[in-house]
């Protein structure tokens, strides 16, 4: 059955083999202080064992899989839903959107609904949020900030300057929008005019790639647009290379749910920032569940979309989307940042996704092999959503196979390390210095030499396999129309931080491997996927509860449909699960504190 929605480059639907998930099996070393500073400079010497750490991560395993030659190798999973002449015009910020949640509620965050209301009552003004909450995250005070891990760069006058523009606009009662005025952050490898974007490299004096951008992305500028503002770029994982969130060069951002535990992924300074309380939501990019880790491990929402529905990357696996603390803002952020760019042919081809109706069959699909590989307190909490999701939502579960979960995550990640090593070469040019390797920590250092090393037969495979997953997951979309495929989005409760790490970084790559059980499927197929927290688990180290996530993955162009499943899922977590939802104890009452300052005035 062909898909209602027409698309370009909808892949052919046809089932894979049958082939049980039966776990990973990479014996990837773990490596923290002087024995990853030898092995990092043992690797980059020694040829045999670069390609050697190469073969035990299974980087090369998708050449050995039989009946790959019957498909043709994808090299970007672009699928673009395409618009028609009677095609549901896209939707906007609807008035639901714009409520605050309940005032009692357990765990509350504040929404882009609450600071317009207070900004159209006249109880505060952008500019004295701004003036209160810029003391809390800009690097350089003495002492420092209490949350500036989680900012790279705060530019103070260029923040005033908006905030003082929104203060006139709301006094004018000429207000563009609930976003007028609320702070918002973007992650460090996006550019922002006027700021360099360092992805979470230490920053040289004098080196070429440091420059400030000269223009704003599509994304982040519709948010401007909108009114909202940039108060800083947020901290990441250097280069975005591994899902921890460890960073010796700028300081981990921290996970304010349980300050022993990491943020989780590259967006990490997004997470913490959210956790916090600092901003309601932020932008982040995703090419390994970089926005859908540190969402999960730090209680927030975040959604991936489709390959290039906000922005056409140069990846064939990244993607920029939105974080926030709730669901509404969620859905606010990218209904903006998705509006049609004219001077992008690829992303500007994209029909409106629009929200599934009312009347719809809701299926969610579950592989059991796969999913039951999560810790066990992970498993209880999401199967318990998942039972408020078919007892009490007429959700239909049904049981799915997916054929090569291993070799597909290692073929990903060798994937993406190719990006990465290309990417990378091209910061340093020759002129100013022939080694790319001379700028970024221990590391990454290891992990780009292996990823050099993924030939072009490797990735011709791996396009092949690429195909096949989408081809298998076309076959389920059209057997059960507006499927949901459901797996934890992490498989563990958290990432204890081991005492030393933030000397030199560390690898863990079982850790690694395990921690993107999940995530990488809708990376490498261009699927779209969101990630909800549904409740807490108790923690082996520190004081706060884990948060636990549930992910949902679907079809190409479905992202309102993903957002409508979150908005379930928010309503189980305030309302049905026991306690509600958690907010740390260390809380920034961001509003709280510009209106306690103001007072202080008068």
């Amino acid at each position: 059955m062909a898909p209602a929605q027409r698309f370009h480059g909808y892949p052919k639907a046809r089932e894979g083999p049958k082939i049980p998930f039966n776990g990973t099996e990479e014996q990837v070393p773990v490596l923290r202080g002087w024995l990853l500073v030898v092995f990092a400079n043992l690797i980059t010497r020694s040829s045999w064992l670069a390609k050697s750490t190469w073969r035990d991560a299974n980087f090369g395993s998708a050449k050995d899989l039989p009946g790959l030659e019957e498909y043709d190798w994808q090299l970007q999973p672009i699928v673009t839903p395409l618009a028609t002449s009677d095609s549901p015009s896209k939707p906007g910020i609807t008035s639901d959107l714009a409520l605050r949640q309940p005032e009692d509620r357990a765990g509350r965050f504040y929404s882009a609904a609450d600071y317009h209301e207070l900004y159209k009552s006249g109880k505060l003004t952008p500019l004295q949020v701004a003036e209160a909450l810029l003391p809390l995250i800009a690097r350089g005070q003495n002492p420092p900030a209490k949350y500036e891990s989680a900012t790279a760069v705060t530019q103070e006058e260029t923040v005033l300057r908006a905030a003082k523009a929104s203060t006139e606009r709301y006094a004018k009662g000429e207000q563009l929008s609930v976003l007028d005025g609320v702070p918002f952050g973007v992650k460090d490898d996006l550019d922002v005019e006027g700021y360099v974007s360092h992805k979470g490299l230490g920053p040289q004096e004098g080196h070429p790639f440091f420059k400030p951008a000269k223009e704003t992305i599509w994304p982040v500028k519709q948010l401007e647009a909108a009114g909202a503002i940039m108060v800083s770029t947020f901290a990441m994982h250097e280069l975005g290379s591994d899902v921890s969130g460890c960073n010796p060069r700028w300081g981990t951002p921290v996970n304010w749910n349980n300050t022993s535990y990491y943020p989780g992924a590259s967006s990490s300074g997004n997470g913490s920032a959210l956790s916090a309380g600092l901003v309601p939501l932020a932008v982040g990019t995703d090419a390994g569940g970089s926005i859908r880790i540190p969402s999960a491990f730090c209680g927030q929402y975040g959604l991936k979309t489709t390959l290039h529905r906000v922005y056409t990357m140069k990846s064939s696996v990244c993607i920029i989307g939105p974080m926030a603390s709730n669901v509404s803002d969620l859905t606010i952020a990218f209904r903006l940042m998705s509006a049609s760019n004219p001077d992008d042919p690829i992303q500007a081809a994209f029909a409106p996704s629009i929200p599934p109706s009312p009347s719809a069959k809701k299926y969610i699909g579950i592989d059991h092999d796969w999913f039951n590989c999560a810790a066990p307190q992970v498993l209880e909490v999401t199967k318990k959503a998942i039972s408020y999701l078919t007892d009490k939502l007429n959700y239909e579960l049904v049981d799915i196979s997916i054929p090569y979960l291993k070799e597909g995550q290692a073929a990903h990640s060798a994937w993406a390390l190719v990006e990465s090593v290309d990417h990378q070469r091209t910061r340093v040019p020759k002129w100013y210095n022939s080694d790319p390797l001379s700028m970024v920590n221990h590391p990454n250092k290891c992990m780009q030499t292996m990823g050099a090393l993924t030939s072009g037969v490797d990735m011709v495979k791996s396009g092949q396999l690429r195909r096949l997953h989408m081809e298998h997951l076309a076959f389920l979309y059209q057997k059960y129309p507006g499927l949901l495929i459901l797996t934890p989005t992490v498989p563990d409760a958290g990432w204890k931080i081991h005492p030393g790490d933030e000397a030199y970084g560390f690898i863990d790559g079982p850790k690694t491997f395990r921690t993107m059980m999940y995530i990488w499927l809708a990376n490498s197929t261009g699927c779209p996927a969101i990630t909800a927290p549904v409740g807490y688990a108790e923690p082996e180290q520190g004081e706060g509860r884990l948060s636990i996530g549930l992910m949902a993955t679907g079809e190409w162009g479905a992202e309102e449909q993903l957002l409508s499943f979150a908005k379930d899922a928010e309503v189980y977590l305030n309302e049905v699960y026991e306690g509600g939802r958690n907010r740390s104890k260390d809380w920034a009452d961001v509003i709280g504190l510009a209106i306690e300052k103001e007072n202080g005035k008068n």
